[in-house]
Protein backbone atom coordinates (compact mmCIF):
# COMPACT_ATOMS: atom_id res chain seq x y z
CA UNK A 1 0.00 0.00 0.00
CA UNK A 2 2.43 2.60 1.06
CA UNK A 3 4.84 1.66 -2.49
CA UNK A 4 1.36 2.06 -3.98
CA UNK A 5 1.21 5.87 -2.26
CA UNK A 6 4.74 6.49 -3.21
CA UNK A 7 4.12 5.65 -7.15
CA UNK A 8 1.28 7.78 -7.30
CA UNK A 9 2.89 10.78 -5.49
CA UNK A 10 5.61 10.33 -8.14
CA UNK A 11 3.52 10.76 -10.47
CA UNK A 12 1.65 13.53 -9.55
CA UNK A 13 4.83 15.57 -9.15
CA UNK A 14 5.74 14.39 -12.77
CA UNK A 15 2.40 16.19 -14.13
CA UNK A 16 2.43 18.73 -12.20
CA UNK A 17 6.11 19.67 -13.38
CA UNK A 18 4.64 19.35 -16.79
CA UNK A 19 2.31 21.88 -16.01
CA UNK A 20 4.10 24.52 -14.02
CA UNK A 21 6.97 24.35 -16.21
CA UNK A 22 5.55 26.27 -19.90
CA UNK A 23 3.69 28.94 -17.45
CA UNK A 24 7.75 29.60 -15.87
CA UNK A 25 9.23 29.27 -19.59
CA UNK A 26 6.20 32.03 -20.49
CA UNK A 27 6.80 34.14 -17.57
CA UNK A 28 10.60 34.26 -17.83
CA UNK A 29 10.61 34.93 -21.52
CA UNK A 30 8.05 37.84 -20.47
CA UNK A 31 10.11 39.44 -17.64
CA UNK A 32 13.03 39.75 -20.15
CA UNK A 33 12.10 39.72 -23.71
CA UNK A 34 10.19 43.00 -23.55
CA UNK A 35 11.75 46.55 -22.23
CA UNK A 36 10.54 48.13 -18.91
CA UNK A 37 10.30 51.44 -18.15
CA UNK A 38 10.88 52.74 -14.24
CA UNK A 39 7.01 51.98 -14.21
CA UNK A 40 6.25 49.06 -15.15
CA UNK A 41 5.12 49.51 -18.82
CA UNK A 42 6.37 47.70 -21.20
CA UNK A 43 8.44 49.63 -24.16
CA UNK A 44 7.42 48.17 -27.34
CA UNK A 45 4.76 50.52 -28.41
CA UNK A 46 5.43 52.04 -32.11
CA UNK A 47 4.06 55.35 -33.81
CA UNK A 48 1.69 55.42 -36.34
CA UNK A 49 2.44 58.23 -39.19
CA UNK A 50 0.47 58.94 -41.90
CA UNK A 51 0.87 61.52 -44.94
CA UNK A 52 -0.96 62.23 -48.27
CA UNK A 53 -0.16 63.72 -51.52
CA UNK A 54 -1.73 64.26 -54.36
CA UNK A 55 -0.21 61.24 -55.98
CA UNK A 56 0.88 59.43 -52.76
CA UNK A 57 -0.47 57.55 -49.25
CA UNK A 58 2.54 56.91 -46.80
CA UNK A 59 1.81 54.83 -43.80
CA UNK A 60 4.60 54.16 -41.21
CA UNK A 61 4.61 51.96 -38.07
CA UNK A 62 8.18 53.44 -36.29
CA UNK A 63 9.46 52.99 -32.75
CA UNK A 64 9.62 56.32 -31.06
CA UNK A 65 12.84 58.81 -31.73
CA UNK A 66 15.50 58.81 -28.90
CA UNK A 67 18.14 60.61 -29.58
CA UNK A 68 21.52 58.46 -30.35
CA UNK A 69 19.49 55.44 -30.69
CA UNK A 70 18.37 53.36 -33.68
CA UNK A 71 14.56 53.61 -35.03
CA UNK A 72 13.52 51.20 -37.34
CA UNK A 73 10.32 52.58 -39.80
CA UNK A 74 8.57 50.83 -41.99
CA UNK A 75 6.88 52.36 -44.56
CA UNK A 76 3.82 51.43 -46.68
CA UNK A 77 3.83 53.33 -50.23
CA UNK A 78 0.29 53.42 -52.02
CA UNK A 79 -0.26 54.93 -55.42
CA UNK A 80 -3.67 57.54 -53.95
CA UNK A 81 -4.79 56.43 -57.41
CA UNK A 82 -5.13 52.98 -57.11
CA UNK A 83 -4.41 52.81 -53.26
CA UNK A 84 -2.27 49.46 -54.45
CA UNK A 85 1.33 49.60 -53.36
CA UNK A 86 3.69 51.68 -55.57
CA UNK A 87 5.44 50.19 -58.37
CA UNK A 88 9.14 50.15 -59.23
CA UNK A 89 10.25 53.04 -56.92
CA UNK A 90 13.48 54.43 -55.45
CA UNK A 91 12.88 55.72 -52.18
CA UNK A 92 15.00 57.44 -49.71
CA UNK A 93 13.85 59.09 -46.09
CA UNK A 94 14.76 62.21 -44.84
CA UNK A 95 14.53 62.44 -40.81
CA UNK A 96 15.29 66.52 -40.12
CA UNK A 97 15.30 67.66 -36.65
CA UNK A 98 16.58 71.50 -36.54
CA UNK A 99 19.47 71.77 -38.72
CA UNK A 100 19.73 68.04 -38.18
CA UNK A 101 19.16 65.51 -41.06
CA UNK A 102 19.57 62.37 -40.85
CA UNK A 103 19.00 60.92 -44.80
CA UNK A 104 18.81 56.91 -45.21
CA UNK A 105 18.13 54.19 -47.94
CA UNK A 106 15.59 50.62 -47.34
CA UNK A 107 17.71 48.36 -45.75
CA UNK A 108 14.80 46.05 -47.02
CA UNK A 109 11.52 45.79 -49.54
CA UNK A 110 9.96 43.05 -47.96
CA UNK A 111 7.28 43.50 -50.10
CA UNK A 112 6.00 45.57 -53.21
CA UNK A 113 4.91 48.78 -51.32
CA UNK A 114 6.81 48.36 -48.49
CA UNK A 115 10.16 49.83 -47.51
CA UNK A 116 12.12 49.25 -44.22
CA UNK A 117 14.56 52.06 -43.53
CA UNK A 118 17.19 52.59 -40.04
CA UNK A 119 17.65 55.71 -38.63
CA UNK A 120 19.46 57.76 -35.91
CA UNK A 121 18.60 60.99 -34.30
CA UNK A 122 21.27 63.43 -33.70
CA UNK A 123 19.25 66.06 -32.42
CA UNK A 124 16.12 66.08 -29.88
CA UNK A 125 12.75 68.54 -30.61
CA UNK A 126 10.30 68.90 -33.16
CA UNK A 127 11.10 67.07 -36.40
CA UNK A 128 9.40 65.52 -39.85
CA UNK A 129 9.82 62.91 -41.96
CA UNK A 130 10.34 63.28 -45.90
CA UNK A 131 10.14 60.56 -48.55
CA UNK A 132 11.19 61.35 -51.45
CA UNK A 133 10.20 58.82 -54.26
CA UNK A 134 11.39 58.17 -57.48
CA UNK A 135 9.23 56.19 -60.67
CA UNK A 136 9.25 55.95 -63.87
CA UNK A 137 6.58 59.05 -64.09
CA UNK A 138 8.81 61.25 -61.92
CA UNK A 139 10.19 62.39 -58.99
CA UNK A 140 7.71 63.31 -55.86
CA UNK A 141 8.17 64.49 -52.10
CA UNK A 142 6.22 63.57 -49.48
CA UNK A 143 6.41 65.31 -45.90
CA UNK A 144 5.34 63.72 -42.84
CA UNK A 145 5.32 66.34 -39.69
CA UNK A 146 4.82 66.23 -36.06
CA UNK A 147 7.88 64.10 -35.36
CA UNK A 148 9.10 64.85 -31.98
CA UNK A 149 12.71 63.28 -31.04
CA UNK A 150 13.27 62.69 -27.15
CA UNK A 151 16.14 62.76 -25.59
CA UNK A 152 14.76 59.58 -22.91
CA UNK A 153 13.53 56.79 -23.90
CA UNK A 154 10.67 56.29 -20.93
CA UNK A 155 9.14 59.55 -22.40
CA UNK A 156 9.44 58.56 -26.34
CA UNK A 157 7.54 55.46 -25.20
CA UNK A 158 5.04 56.90 -22.80
CA UNK A 159 3.69 59.64 -25.81
CA UNK A 160 3.95 56.87 -28.22
CA UNK A 161 1.33 54.87 -25.84
CA UNK A 162 -0.64 58.01 -25.44
CA UNK A 163 -1.01 58.93 -29.19
CA UNK A 164 -1.81 55.44 -30.23
CA UNK A 165 -5.55 54.81 -31.78
CA UNK A 166 -8.23 53.28 -29.93
CA UNK A 167 -11.62 52.81 -30.19
CA UNK A 168 -14.67 50.26 -29.16
CA UNK A 169 -15.89 50.01 -32.26
CA UNK A 170 -12.08 49.45 -34.32
CA UNK A 171 -11.81 47.24 -36.89
CA UNK A 172 -8.29 46.31 -38.16
CA UNK A 173 -7.60 46.08 -41.94
CA UNK A 174 -3.97 45.54 -42.95
CA UNK A 175 -2.42 47.35 -45.66
CA UNK A 176 -1.53 44.08 -47.38
CA UNK A 177 -4.48 43.38 -47.28
CA UNK A 178 -6.22 46.67 -48.29
CA UNK A 179 -4.10 46.16 -51.55
CA UNK A 180 -5.26 42.97 -52.67
CA UNK A 181 -8.95 44.33 -53.09
CA UNK A 182 -10.97 46.92 -54.55
CA UNK A 183 -10.24 49.25 -51.83
CA UNK A 184 -9.57 53.16 -51.21
CA UNK A 185 -10.77 55.55 -49.25
CA UNK A 186 -11.89 59.84 -49.11
CA UNK A 187 -12.04 62.95 -47.36
CA UNK A 188 -15.26 63.63 -46.60
CA UNK A 189 -15.85 67.22 -47.98
CA UNK A 190 -18.87 69.79 -47.65
CA UNK A 191 -19.67 70.62 -51.85
CA UNK A 192 -22.43 71.14 -53.49
CA UNK A 193 -25.47 68.73 -53.86
CA UNK A 194 -28.57 69.91 -54.20
CA UNK A 195 -31.80 68.40 -54.29
CA UNK A 196 -32.52 65.07 -55.75
CA UNK A 197 -35.63 63.66 -57.85
CA UNK A 198 -35.94 60.57 -58.34
CA UNK A 199 -37.98 58.73 -60.96
CA UNK A 200 -38.59 55.90 -63.51
CA UNK A 201 -37.89 56.65 -67.03
CA UNK A 202 -38.00 54.81 -70.30
CA UNK A 203 -35.66 54.64 -72.82
CA UNK A 204 -36.55 55.55 -76.55
CA UNK A 205 -34.54 55.81 -79.79
CA UNK A 206 -33.76 59.12 -80.76
CA UNK A 207 -35.56 60.80 -83.99
CA UNK A 208 -32.05 60.90 -85.79
CA UNK A 209 -31.13 57.05 -84.99
CA UNK A 210 -34.36 55.36 -86.56
CA UNK A 211 -35.79 55.48 -89.99
CA UNK A 212 -39.37 53.98 -90.88
CA UNK A 213 -39.51 52.77 -94.72
CA UNK A 214 -43.03 52.97 -95.86
CA UNK A 215 -44.46 51.19 -99.12
CA UNK A 216 -43.90 54.24 -102.39
CA UNK A 217 -46.60 52.35 -104.42
CA UNK A 218 -49.03 49.85 -103.75
CA UNK A 219 -48.31 46.38 -104.25
CA UNK A 220 -47.15 43.30 -103.11
CA UNK A 221 -44.61 43.30 -100.51
CA UNK A 222 -41.38 40.70 -100.78
CA UNK A 223 -38.86 40.56 -98.68
CA UNK A 224 -35.34 40.25 -99.28
CA UNK A 225 -34.50 36.89 -97.85
CA UNK A 226 -35.58 34.64 -94.92
CA UNK A 227 -33.16 36.14 -92.37
CA UNK A 228 -34.53 39.87 -92.04
CA UNK A 229 -35.75 39.87 -89.27
CA UNK A 230 -35.79 41.96 -86.55
CA UNK A 231 -32.29 42.31 -84.77
CA UNK A 232 -30.76 42.01 -88.23
CA UNK A 233 -27.63 44.09 -89.13
CA UNK A 234 -28.21 45.97 -92.31
CA UNK A 235 -25.93 47.96 -94.45
CA UNK A 236 -26.58 51.30 -95.63
CA UNK A 237 -27.75 51.19 -99.37
CA UNK A 238 -28.65 47.19 -98.32
CA UNK A 239 -32.09 46.14 -100.40
CA UNK A 240 -34.93 44.80 -97.94
CA UNK A 241 -37.76 44.37 -99.73
CA UNK A 242 -39.46 45.16 -102.74
CA UNK A 243 -42.94 45.79 -103.92
CA UNK A 244 -44.62 44.18 -107.14
CA UNK A 245 -47.78 45.66 -108.85
CA UNK A 246 -47.23 43.44 -111.68
CA UNK A 247 -50.69 41.61 -112.73
CA UNK A 248 -52.97 44.20 -110.85
CA UNK A 249 -55.45 46.18 -112.45
CA UNK A 250 -55.00 49.58 -110.66
CA UNK A 251 -51.65 50.92 -109.99
CA UNK A 252 -49.84 48.81 -112.36
CA UNK A 253 -46.57 49.85 -112.19
CA UNK A 254 -45.25 48.01 -115.25
CA UNK A 255 -47.85 49.74 -116.92
CA UNK A 256 -47.54 53.08 -115.34
CA UNK A 257 -43.54 52.39 -116.52
CA UNK A 258 -44.20 52.20 -119.93
CA UNK A 259 -46.60 54.92 -119.84
CA UNK A 260 -44.07 57.22 -118.30
CA UNK A 261 -41.74 56.12 -120.99
CA UNK A 262 -43.62 56.73 -123.93
CA UNK A 263 -44.38 59.87 -122.49
CA UNK A 264 -40.33 60.69 -121.98
CA UNK A 265 -39.69 60.05 -125.65
CA UNK A 266 -42.62 62.20 -127.12
CA UNK A 267 -41.41 65.07 -125.05
CA UNK A 268 -38.13 64.56 -125.63
CA UNK A 269 -38.48 64.28 -129.38
CA UNK A 270 -41.14 66.90 -129.31
CA UNK A 271 -38.80 69.63 -127.73
CA UNK A 272 -36.05 68.98 -130.09
CA UNK A 273 -38.08 69.26 -132.89
CA UNK A 274 -39.15 72.80 -131.59
CA UNK A 275 -35.86 73.86 -130.73
CA UNK A 276 -34.72 73.18 -134.28
CA UNK A 277 -37.46 75.33 -135.44
CA UNK A 278 -36.73 78.07 -133.08
CA UNK A 279 -33.22 78.49 -134.32
CA UNK A 280 -35.14 79.57 -138.05
CA UNK A 281 -37.32 81.26 -135.91
CA UNK A 282 -40.59 79.05 -137.15
CA UNK A 283 -42.42 78.73 -133.84
CA UNK A 284 -42.43 81.31 -130.51
CA UNK A 285 -40.43 81.95 -127.65
CA UNK A 286 -43.55 80.62 -125.54
CA UNK A 287 -44.20 77.58 -127.56
CA UNK A 288 -40.46 76.51 -126.66
CA UNK A 289 -40.67 76.86 -123.22
CA UNK A 290 -44.35 74.52 -123.00
CA UNK A 291 -42.27 72.16 -124.97
CA UNK A 292 -38.85 72.07 -122.30
CA UNK A 293 -41.29 72.30 -119.26
CA UNK A 294 -43.74 69.43 -121.10
CA UNK A 295 -39.96 67.56 -121.04
CA UNK A 296 -38.09 68.18 -118.11
CA UNK A 297 -41.67 66.59 -116.26
CA UNK A 298 -41.59 63.19 -118.23
CA UNK A 299 -37.72 63.27 -117.85
CA UNK A 300 -38.42 63.56 -113.86
CA UNK A 301 -41.53 61.07 -113.82
CA UNK A 302 -39.58 58.80 -116.32
CA UNK A 303 -36.30 58.84 -113.84
CA UNK A 304 -37.73 57.78 -110.35
CA UNK A 305 -39.64 55.44 -111.85
CA UNK A 306 -36.50 54.29 -114.18
CA UNK A 307 -34.46 54.40 -110.80
CA UNK A 308 -36.59 52.78 -108.06
CA UNK A 309 -38.36 50.32 -110.12
CA UNK A 310 -37.97 47.52 -112.54
CA UNK A 311 -40.19 44.81 -114.14
CA UNK A 312 -42.80 46.67 -112.24
CA UNK A 313 -41.01 46.22 -108.99
CA UNK A 314 -40.19 48.70 -106.31
CA UNK A 315 -37.06 47.93 -104.59
CA UNK A 316 -36.62 49.55 -101.24
CA UNK A 317 -32.93 49.95 -99.56
CA UNK A 318 -31.94 50.78 -95.93
CA UNK A 319 -31.02 54.37 -95.38
CA UNK A 320 -28.83 53.47 -92.92
CA UNK A 321 -26.61 50.94 -91.47
CA UNK A 322 -28.06 49.93 -88.33
CA UNK A 323 -30.05 46.89 -87.81
CA UNK A 324 -33.91 46.08 -88.14
CA UNK A 325 -36.17 47.37 -85.33
CA UNK A 326 -39.62 45.88 -86.46
CA UNK A 327 -41.00 44.38 -89.45
CA UNK A 328 -44.91 45.05 -89.86
CA UNK A 329 -45.46 43.08 -92.65
CA UNK A 330 -45.81 39.59 -93.97
CA UNK A 331 -43.97 38.15 -97.01
CA UNK A 332 -46.41 38.60 -99.87
CA UNK A 333 -48.72 41.29 -98.35
CA UNK A 334 -50.04 43.47 -99.69
CA UNK A 335 -49.82 47.09 -98.63
CA UNK A 336 -51.10 50.56 -100.02
CA UNK A 337 -48.75 53.16 -100.84
CA UNK A 338 -47.51 55.20 -97.73
CA UNK A 339 -47.98 51.70 -95.61
CA UNK A 340 -45.14 51.37 -93.11
CA UNK A 341 -43.27 48.09 -94.06
CA UNK A 342 -40.11 48.62 -92.16
CA UNK A 343 -38.18 50.51 -89.54
CA UNK A 344 -34.48 50.41 -89.14
CA UNK A 345 -32.69 51.75 -86.40
CA UNK A 346 -28.68 52.36 -84.94
CA UNK A 347 -29.71 52.77 -81.13
CA UNK A 348 -26.03 55.33 -81.42
CA UNK A 349 -27.69 58.11 -79.79
CA UNK A 350 -31.13 57.50 -77.39
CA UNK A 351 -33.45 59.29 -75.53
CA UNK A 352 -34.58 58.90 -71.65
CA UNK A 353 -37.69 60.29 -70.97
CA UNK A 354 -39.09 60.70 -67.36
CA UNK A 355 -42.19 61.79 -66.61
CA UNK A 356 -42.49 64.25 -63.24
CA UNK A 357 -45.24 65.67 -60.77
CA UNK A 358 -45.97 68.85 -61.72
CA UNK A 359 -44.94 71.14 -58.65
CA UNK A 360 -41.47 69.59 -59.92
CA UNK A 361 -41.75 71.62 -62.92
CA UNK A 362 -40.14 75.31 -61.68
CA UNK A 363 -37.15 73.21 -60.02
CA UNK A 364 -36.31 71.54 -63.63
CA UNK A 365 -34.39 74.85 -64.63
CA UNK A 366 -32.54 74.13 -62.33
CA UNK A 367 -30.58 70.73 -63.27
CA UNK A 368 -26.92 70.40 -61.97
CA UNK A 369 -26.52 66.52 -62.90
CA UNK A 370 -28.79 63.12 -63.72
CA UNK A 371 -27.18 60.20 -62.98
CA UNK A 372 -28.80 56.42 -63.86
CA UNK A 373 -28.93 53.23 -62.91
CA UNK A 374 -30.34 50.24 -64.80
CA UNK A 375 -32.78 47.88 -63.45
CA UNK A 376 -31.23 45.36 -61.55
CA UNK A 377 -28.12 46.50 -62.12
CA UNK A 378 -25.69 48.29 -59.28
CA UNK A 379 -23.59 49.94 -62.06
CA UNK A 380 -24.36 54.34 -61.83
CA UNK A 381 -23.61 56.27 -65.06
CA UNK A 382 -23.43 60.36 -65.26
CA UNK A 383 -24.76 62.02 -68.25
CA UNK A 384 -20.94 63.05 -68.36
CA UNK A 385 -20.07 59.52 -68.78
CA UNK A 386 -22.43 58.91 -71.71
CA UNK A 387 -21.38 62.21 -73.35
CA UNK A 388 -25.83 62.93 -72.73
CA UNK A 389 -27.31 66.09 -72.40
CA UNK A 390 -30.99 67.41 -71.74
CA UNK A 391 -33.04 67.85 -74.40
CA UNK A 392 -36.05 69.41 -72.98
CA UNK A 393 -38.94 69.47 -70.67
CA UNK A 394 -42.69 69.90 -71.07
CA UNK A 395 -44.31 73.30 -70.99
CA UNK A 396 -47.79 71.85 -70.41
CA UNK A 397 -49.85 69.20 -69.25
CA UNK A 398 -53.20 67.82 -69.92
CA UNK A 399 -56.02 65.77 -68.48
CA UNK A 400 -54.92 62.35 -69.57
CA UNK A 401 -51.65 62.81 -68.57
CA UNK A 402 -51.21 65.23 -65.63
CA UNK A 403 -47.12 64.75 -65.45
CA UNK A 404 -44.20 67.25 -66.95
CA UNK A 405 -42.05 64.90 -69.76
CA UNK A 406 -38.06 65.32 -69.05
CA UNK A 407 -36.19 64.32 -72.37
CA UNK A 408 -32.41 63.88 -71.93
CA UNK A 409 -30.34 62.19 -74.94
CA UNK A 410 -26.99 59.96 -74.20
CA UNK A 411 -24.52 57.80 -75.84
CA UNK A 412 -25.77 54.19 -76.16
CA UNK A 413 -22.29 52.65 -74.81
CA UNK A 414 -23.63 50.35 -72.15
CA UNK A 415 -26.11 48.94 -74.32
CA UNK A 416 -29.83 50.36 -73.07
CA UNK A 417 -32.78 48.58 -74.91
CA UNK A 418 -35.62 50.87 -76.25
CA UNK A 419 -38.18 50.06 -74.18
CA UNK A 420 -36.62 49.25 -71.26
CA UNK A 421 -36.47 51.22 -67.74
CA UNK A 422 -34.17 53.47 -65.97
CA UNK A 423 -34.09 54.40 -62.48
CA UNK A 424 -32.93 58.47 -63.06
CA UNK A 425 -31.74 60.58 -60.68
CA UNK A 426 -31.94 64.35 -61.45
CA UNK A 427 -30.28 66.65 -58.75
CA UNK A 428 -31.67 70.21 -58.97
CA UNK A 429 -30.46 73.26 -57.02
CA UNK A 430 -27.33 74.13 -55.82
CA UNK A 431 -27.17 73.34 -52.24
CA UNK A 432 -23.96 72.11 -50.37
CA UNK A 433 -24.02 68.75 -47.95
CA UNK A 434 -21.98 66.28 -46.71
CA UNK A 435 -21.77 63.44 -49.03
CA UNK A 436 -20.26 59.93 -49.16
CA UNK A 437 -20.10 57.41 -51.64
CA UNK A 438 -23.09 54.81 -51.65
CA UNK A 439 -20.11 51.91 -51.38
CA UNK A 440 -19.27 53.45 -48.29
CA UNK A 441 -22.45 52.96 -46.56
CA UNK A 442 -23.27 48.97 -44.92
CA UNK A 443 -26.59 48.57 -43.10
CA UNK A 444 -26.77 46.15 -40.20
CA UNK A 445 -29.97 45.19 -38.86
CA UNK A 446 -31.98 49.15 -40.36
CA UNK A 447 -29.15 51.15 -39.13
CA UNK A 448 -26.35 52.85 -41.30
CA UNK A 449 -22.84 52.67 -40.90
CA UNK A 450 -19.52 54.13 -42.49
CA UNK A 451 -15.55 53.37 -41.18
CA UNK A 452 -13.82 56.00 -40.25
CA UNK A 453 -9.96 55.93 -40.79
CA UNK A 454 -7.77 56.26 -37.28
CA UNK A 455 -4.84 54.83 -39.48
CA UNK A 456 -5.00 53.75 -43.07
CA UNK A 457 -4.75 50.24 -41.12
CA UNK A 458 -7.38 50.49 -38.25
CA UNK A 459 -10.84 51.92 -39.00
CA UNK A 460 -13.80 52.96 -36.34
CA UNK A 461 -17.75 52.02 -37.61
CA UNK A 462 -19.73 55.28 -37.12
CA UNK A 463 -23.30 55.08 -37.29
CA UNK A 464 -24.86 57.86 -39.57
CA UNK A 465 -28.24 59.13 -40.29
CA UNK A 466 -28.47 59.69 -44.18
CA UNK A 467 -30.32 62.09 -46.06
CA UNK A 468 -30.94 61.61 -50.03
CA UNK A 469 -29.06 59.92 -52.77
CA UNK A 470 -28.40 60.91 -56.26
CA UNK A 471 -27.43 57.17 -57.46
CA UNK A 472 -23.94 58.01 -56.54
CA UNK A 473 -23.47 59.38 -53.33
CA UNK A 474 -25.80 59.89 -50.25
CA UNK A 475 -26.23 63.06 -48.43
CA UNK A 476 -25.22 62.60 -44.18
CA UNK A 477 -26.93 64.62 -42.17
CA UNK A 478 -24.67 63.21 -39.04
CA UNK A 479 -22.62 60.62 -37.73
CA UNK A 480 -19.13 61.99 -39.54
CA UNK A 481 -17.47 65.38 -39.36
CA UNK A 482 -16.02 67.59 -42.91
CA UNK A 483 -12.33 66.60 -43.23
CA UNK A 484 -12.35 63.40 -41.65
CA UNK A 485 -11.20 60.40 -43.64
CA UNK A 486 -13.59 57.21 -44.62
CA UNK A 487 -13.85 54.17 -46.41
CA UNK A 488 -14.89 54.84 -49.47
CA UNK A 489 -15.05 51.17 -51.83
CA UNK A 490 -14.16 48.13 -49.85
CA UNK A 491 -16.75 48.98 -46.49
CA UNK A 492 -18.50 45.60 -47.07
CA UNK A 493 -15.14 43.35 -46.68
CA UNK A 494 -13.95 45.72 -43.85
CA UNK A 495 -16.96 44.81 -41.98
CA UNK A 496 -16.58 41.14 -42.94
CA UNK A 497 -12.89 41.52 -41.15
CA UNK A 498 -15.17 43.19 -38.29
CA UNK A 499 -17.11 39.89 -38.29
CA UNK A 500 -14.34 37.67 -38.13
CA UNK A 501 -12.74 39.06 -35.41
CA UNK A 502 -9.76 37.70 -36.44
CA UNK A 503 -7.39 40.39 -37.71
CA UNK A 504 -5.25 42.98 -35.99
CA UNK A 505 -3.17 45.96 -37.13
CA UNK A 506 -0.33 43.67 -37.63
CA UNK A 507 -1.60 40.85 -39.56
CA UNK A 508 0.42 40.45 -42.64
CA UNK A 509 2.95 42.99 -42.00
CA UNK A 510 6.38 42.00 -43.11
CA UNK A 511 9.11 43.13 -40.76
Amino acid sequence: MNAYIRNYFHIFLSLLFILVMPACRHGHDHDHGDEKGHDGHSHNETLQLTAYSDDFEIFAEATPFVVGQESEVLAHISDIAGFKPVGEAKVTMTLSTGNDKQTVSPVATPHPGIYKFVVKPGKTGAGKLVFDITTKDGKYSVSLPGITVYSEEHEAHHKAAEAAAHSANGVAFPKEQSWNVDFSTEVVENAQFGEVIRAMAQVEPSQGDERMIVAKTSGTVRLSGNELVEGKAVGAGQALFSIDSDGMADNNMQVRFHEARSAYDLAKSEYERKKKLAEEQLVTEGDLRRAKADYEAAEATYGNLRKNFSAGKHTEGSPIAGFVKKVYVKNGEYVEAGSPVMSVAQNRRINIRAELQPRKFHQLRNIVSTNLRLINDENVYSLKDLNGQLVSYGKGVDVDNPLVPVVFQVDNTIDLLPGSFVEMFITVGGGNALTVPDTAIVEEMGSYFVFVQLTPEFFEKREVKLGQSNGERTEVISGISEGERIVGKGAVLVKLAQASGKLDAHAGHVH
